[in-house]
């Protein structure tokens, strides 16, 4: 049965719909951070989120790609800076962030997209293998965050955008580092999320499946378990790198600020399975 509104309730209703715009889409204005954006997904996160209006301000380790990268954004009319550095190294977070908003002016939005992996059966993994993995894919998401949601608080929004895996979710296969690290990246989205919401800062995670990387050649030239990993995938193929494209302008834009401390796959339904 349909519940009668009085013409005072549509009119409010008809106002409140009337709020959204496709502009909240739009990043016209913003200055994003986008850490490892110069190669591979990042640099695909980095130019979707520079057509969708933002200047981009990339935190790398050596110079690799620099001057492709450099047109591929520059093209679309945006601004775009470069910072070579090591992520690991104690108290750079803090120098990045500075030297960010020194170059752009202010900044808006963080993808803590670098990150590295290294495949060993567990009984044969080594201790640096741990460190150097945990390091730049957990412990410099943490210090990344924190140096950029001071800045974010003070001025009353910001978004900060992690980078997870299937293996947020799972133990997989020979790699107990990066899952322990993408576990921990799920943790701390939850946790900034938890307290930033209170400064207007939406701190959420994007979980890519498996998508055709540098990173995943091994497993694509597997033929039994490239196979394995097909048979589980609803969508019946491997991800482009453009399908992730989407979900990071959405959730550095406007119309993701009621979203807060999720982890959302983009999967082709492997998760499902």
């Amino acid at each position: 049965m349909a519940i009668e509104q009085s013409p005072e309730e549509i009119k409010q209703h008809e106002a409140e719909l009337d709020h959204f715009k496709m502009t909240q889409f739009h990043l016209d204005g913003k200055v994003a951070i986008v850490t490892g954006g110069n190669t591979g997904l990042g640099q695909g996160y980095a130019v979707a989120l520079a057509e969708a209006g933002a200047d981009i301000f990339i935190p790398t380790y050596g110079k690799a790609e620099w001057d492709n990268t450099r047109r591929l954004i520059e093209k679309r009319g945006r601004k775009v800076e470069f910072m070579d550095v090591n992520l690991t190294e104690p108290g750079i977070s803090d120098k990045i962030i500075a030297e960010a908003v020194e170059k752009m002016g202010h900044i808006d939005i963080l993808v803590n997209n670098a990150g590295t992996i290294r495949r060993n059966p567990l009984l044969e993994s080594k201790d640096k293998d741990w460190d150097d993995v945990i390091g730049i894919n957990l412990t410099a998401v943490y210090h990344m965050s924190l140096s950029a949601a001071k800045v974010f608080a003070k001025q009353k929004s910001g978004k900060i955008i992690n980078i997870g895996s299937m293996l947020s979710f799972q133990g997989g296969k020979f790699i107990p580092s990066y899952t322990a690290a993408k576990h921990g990246v799920a943790g701390l989205t939850k946790a900034f999320a938890s307290e930033l919401g209170a400064y207007n800062i939406q701190v959420n995670a994007i979980a890519p499946g498996y998508i055709k990387t540098a990173n995943t050649a091994p497993i694509r030239k597997d033929p039994a378990r490239n196979q394995e990993i097909l048979d589980r995938i609803p969508a019946g193929h491997w991800a482009e790198p453009y399908e992730l494209m989407g979900i990071s302008v959405f959730l550095a834009s406007d119309a993701s600020d009621y979203i807060n401390g999720a982890i959302i796959p983009v999967d082709g339904g492997y998760l499902v399975r």
